[in-house]
């Protein structure tokens, strides 16, 4: 009962209902206080016609608001928002009623001394901002003053961490200009709070909302470097919440904060001590990569309506020609090969933001000591090779084994010394030099990595820089000999003259055949791989020097000819590295076991972001996912693949999208239904000679592991009623006929439904295509297998697909009433009740209503109106019923019926599995009866019944 009513009850006080309130309002009962608190909302709308009782009410729930008992206080607020609401619908009678009554309420509470009230005015000014209902001045004036007095650094513990997130949610429903004036300074001070990692925490899980709101000046300026702060906290929790809101604050940064700020902070994240903090940091990495994305870069555009589209091949060609990456001369993969080894660059060139060499510059600008360790020739300055000094401006190559574990030692002055004695030494004995001034190195690397060996990484690092010390020492010995045996066997001075010849010639050499170059072996590996950990330790302060550590161990190490085709420009490398190393067995046993699930699922957002120029990078990534022995995983690659494919475009998606597309055609049911639930999408990318092989497995999908599982089926025949433009009339008749025929005979009426659809779907191909004799010969077939049934299902199965037919207009009429009109009115005379109710449905609500049958002289229209008549005057009022009312009339109370027999039919299986009710068209003689009674109930008319059956029926 409303509290209006219960105001209204005239009782033995005699008192009016203002006073009755009032008196309940102010009773010594808690319980009568908390019910008129709870009905304020039905007592304001019930007043609101007299301005003078409105305000006695509005008087009231001031005072009522200063209740003692918390839950009385408590339902008051909870009614606030409400309440709110109404007075801006009648804010034309009562325009300052909010501002004036019910604001001062919400920030009281805020301050309130009981927990649960000061929750509910929190909950309570949430929805007010949420729906706009504060004004600008009160939220600058009354709220965020207050706000800010409860998170001071002297405010009690528990209204500091309640006042942190009040402004962490609040802060996406403000104007920018408010939150950055007034929010975000305090927000900065609680962000380094070192009382309460309570209040860092809930700083740091709402990071990315604030640097949302207030834009990608203020978070480079003042955000990052607090968010910098909370990556290293102490507390593991804050360091995880930072890795599960790194993508937030990506994506308010502009490109050079998030690849040269960013990316290192993230490496460091993901190589962090906590096991949990790496997890979390693992499943944003695909989503982190992801705001690299460049659509003009990827290959793709979206269009005015926001669809993903393959760009055309001119728009494609310009905006590749751009990338530092492409070459007019030479291929993509030629030109990343060259990087390789050629991209040199000095300390400065590397702190740059555009992380690419000047026009103008090449390796001879490097010390004699980096190139020399390198391995690379020195390029000349007057080089005529223009190709080659363009690929010295290529982005940074990143290393592969140095992202997991902290920087190293700055140890850049002690490298400086030792590469000017190997420039004083280097005219008698360059490389055996070069080769000691390693293992000094190495040594110092190992003695500084002492300290972390309980890391199983830091354990791995040690064993190859072992090895490549090892290789050091025996390549000084064998260059030392090998130098003086060409000394005093050959001219020094023509010898001088040959090298530099030869300098240019290597180059192109390596530029033209170094695919086809063997790998190096692994002592070099392990050389090259010391060389890059040594040269990584330049850095001024801890996450800028990461970044250093990480650009420049890759400079001087040529990696692998497998690791070759994993490089790209568009990330950071180690990223990248790191997301392909989430399919490693390892990573589920040390980081998560469900890493490998995480990995799939943002793989096509890391393939967008690479570009299908860069594939070469995911490719045996996304096949080892596809073999995965999870199902789950493989689940979710089937999925995403027609997406994948739109990325991809139809080339790379034959050549190897296509073989796991067929893998997944006979997986599990699980994960076929990811790819049954696209298969439309994937299918019109492929060109039509692939597409047509599909035709013969499509019958595969009909047989499950579980015959239960009727969805499956259903989401087949869907899927079909699409497929049914990519193929020819041939083949529809050919193959998708005895589909559709099957599903037609399904054990779950839903299935069979939706297969009557797809029925007329293909009548309509055929017909659209002028393929009349594949038409004929199928409409011919139809009448055999339903109309002549033995089952009633099946001859109201061939109702309905007549019905269907006339609705769609899917052939000529004048097929229809030579071919399909006299099967259908030959149903008249068929002895089950429920085929002749479909077939009277069929001919007062669809046939007798087309023009084609209204026109006068028809001959079809003398043997459609026999064929009602004998159905209106039929022995079972159902079919009579059907047969009389009209269309418009039959809609709307079917929709009636619908509702009220809905709650009362529940078919069950032999089995006990509940399943979806069939069709009022097939339900029983019961069911029938139940709907007609609902129509009559629903239409409340009596008349319709005729005779004493019909009431007795009614009962």
């Amino acid at each position: 009962m409303r509290i209006t009513a219960f105001l209204d009850i005239p009782g033995q006080d005699n008192l009016t209902p203002l006073a009755r309130l009032e008196k309940y309002a102010f009773s010594d009962n808690i319980f009568n206080r908390q019910i008129i608190a709870r009905g304020l909302l039905d007592v304001f709308r019930d007043f609101s016609s007299n301005e003078e009782d409105f305000l006695t009410v509005m008087e009231i729930m001031v005072r009522l608001s200063e209740d003692a008992e918390p839950t009385v206080r408590t339902e008051l607020m909870e009614q606030i928002p409400p309440i709110a609401i109404f007075l801006q619908e009648s804010r034309p009678k009562f325009p300052a009623a909010f501002f004036e009554y019910l604001m001062p309420i919400v920030v009281r509470y805020l301050t309130d001394v009981n927990n649960q009230v000061r929750k509910a005015g929190q909950e309570a000014l949430l929805i007010l901002l949420e729906q706009d209902l504060v004004a600008q001045s009160d939220i600058e004036n009354k709220v965020c003053p207050i706000l800010l007095d409860l998170s001071a650094p002297d405010s009690d513990d528990e209204y500091k961490v309640e006042a942190v997130n009040i402004i962490c949610k609040m802060a996406s429903m403000l104007s920018r200009t408010t939150v950055e004036h007034m929010l975000l300074p305090r927000f900065c001070e609680l962000c380094s709070d070192g009382k309460l990692f309570q209040v860092r925490k809930i700083c740091a899980a709402n990071f990315g909302d604030i640097c949302n709101a207030v834009g990608q000046e203020a978070t480079e300026r003042l955000l990052i470097p607090k968010f910098f702060e909370l990556c290293s906290d102490s507390v593991w929790g804050m360091r995880k919440a930072c890795a599960e809101c790194f993508m937030a604050v990506s994506y308010t940064t502009s490109p050079e904060v998030r690849r040269s700020k960013l990316s290192p902070l993230f490496i460091s994240l993901i190589s962090d001590t906590c096991r949990w903090v790496r997890q979390a940091a693992f499943q944003s990495l695909g989503p982190f990569i992801s705001t690299f994305a460049n659509p003009s870069s990827a290959g793709l555009y979206i269009r005015e309506d926001g669809t993903l589209s393959i760009r055309p091949a001119a728009q494609e060609g310009s905006a590749s020609s751009c990338q530092p990456s492409t070459n007019s001369t030479l291929t993509t993969s030629n030109a990343i090969n060259t990087k390789v080894s050629e991209n040199l660059k000095t300390d400065m060139q590397e702190e740059s933001s555009d992380c690419c060499a000047g026009p103008g510059e090449d390796v001879s600008r490097l010390p004699q000591g980096d190139t020399a360790a390198s391995g690379v020739p020195e390029v000349p300055q007057d080089s005529s090779f223009p190709g080659v000094h363009s690929r010295l401006q290529s982005e940074d190559v990143f290393n592969t084994f140095l992202y997991w574990r902290p920087p190293l030692p700055d140890i850049s002055q002690e490298l400086e010394l030792l590469q000017v004695k190997a420039e004083k030494h280097s005219s008698s004995c360059s490389v055996p030099c070069n080769n000691c001034v390693a293992s000094s190195e190495i040594k110092k690397v190992l003695e500084s990595l002492q300290e972390h060996m309980d890391d199983p990484d830091v354990q791995a690092q040690v064993q190859v820089l072992s090895a490549a010390l090892r290789a050091a020492q025996f390549d000084s010995v064998g260059d030392c000999e090998t130098k003086k045996t060409e000394e005093s066997s050959g001219n020094p001075q023509n010898k001088t003259i040959a090298d530099e010849t030869a300098v240019p010639d290597a180059v192109c050499s390596q530029v033209e055949e170094d695919t086809c170059s063997p790998p190096p072996s692994q002592d070099n590996i392990s050389d090259q791989s010391a060389t890059s950990a040594l040269n990584s330790t330049d850095s001024e302060e801890q996450h800028r020097g990461t970044s250093v550590f990480l650009r420049k161990g890759q400079e001087n190490n040529p990696p692998l000819e497998d690791d070759k085709s994993k490089l790209q420009d568009i990330i950071p490398q180690p990223l990248l590295d790191q997301y392909l190393s989430m399919t490693d067995p390892a990573r589920a046993q040390t980081v998560d076991t469900e890493i490998a699930k995480h990995c799939a699922y943002s793989l096509p957002g890391v393939a967008l972001t690479l570009g299908r120029q860069n594939w070469h990078c995911l490719k045996d990534t996304y096949e080892t996912l596809a073999s995965d022995v999870q199902w789950k995983v493989r689940r979710t690659l089937a999925f995403s693949i027609h997406e994948l494919a739109v990325i991809l475009g139809d080339q790379l998606t034959a050549a190897d999208l296509v073989p796991i597309f067929n893998g997944f055609l006979k997986d599990l049911d699980e994960v076929r239904i990811g790819v049954l639930k696209h298969l439309y999408d994937f299918l019109k990318l492929l060109h039509a000679d692939k597409r047509r092989e599909y035709l013969y497995q499509l019958q595969e999908f009909v047989v499950t592991d579980n015959s239960r599982n009727w969805r499956f089926r259903y989401e087949l025949a869907e899927q079909l009623i699409l497929i049914l433009e990519l193929y020819n009339p041939n083949d529809v008749y050919d193959y998708l006929r005895h589909i559709a025929l099957t599903l037609c005979s399904d054990k779950v009426s839903e299935v069979r439904w939706i297969s009557f659809k797809l029925v007329v779907a293909i009548l309509q191909k055929f017909y659209a295509n002028n393929a009349n004799a594949l038409g004929l010969n199928f409409i011919n077939e139809l009448v055999v297998r339903f109309r002549h049934c033995s089952k009633w299902v099946g001859r109201q199965a061939f109702a309905f697909i007549c019905q269907a037919v006339v609705e769609e207009e899917c052939m000529p009429v004048e097929q229809f009433v030579e071919h399909l009109l006299p099967s259908l009115l030959s149903l008249a005379s068929d002895p089950v009740p429920n085929v002749r109710v479909l077939l009277a449905k069929a001919l007062r609500q669809t046939l007798l209503e087309k023009a084609y049958f209204k026109s006068v002289g028809n001959p079809h229209l003398e043997a459609a109106e026999e064929t009602i008549l004998a159905l209106q005057s039929d022995r079972d009022q159902d079919v009579s019923f059907f047969a009389t009312i009209k269309l418009k009339q039959a809609f709307k109370d079917e929709n009636v019926v619908s509702v009220a027999c809905q709650q009362r039919r529940r078919c069950t299986s032999p089995a006990g599995l509940v399943v979806l009710p069939e069709k009022d068209e097939s339900l029983s003689r019961l069911s029938l009866r139940e709907q007609k009674e609902g129509l009559f109930q629903a239409e409340g008319s009596a008349k319709a019944l005729a005779g004493s059956s019909g009431h007795t029926m009614m009962k």
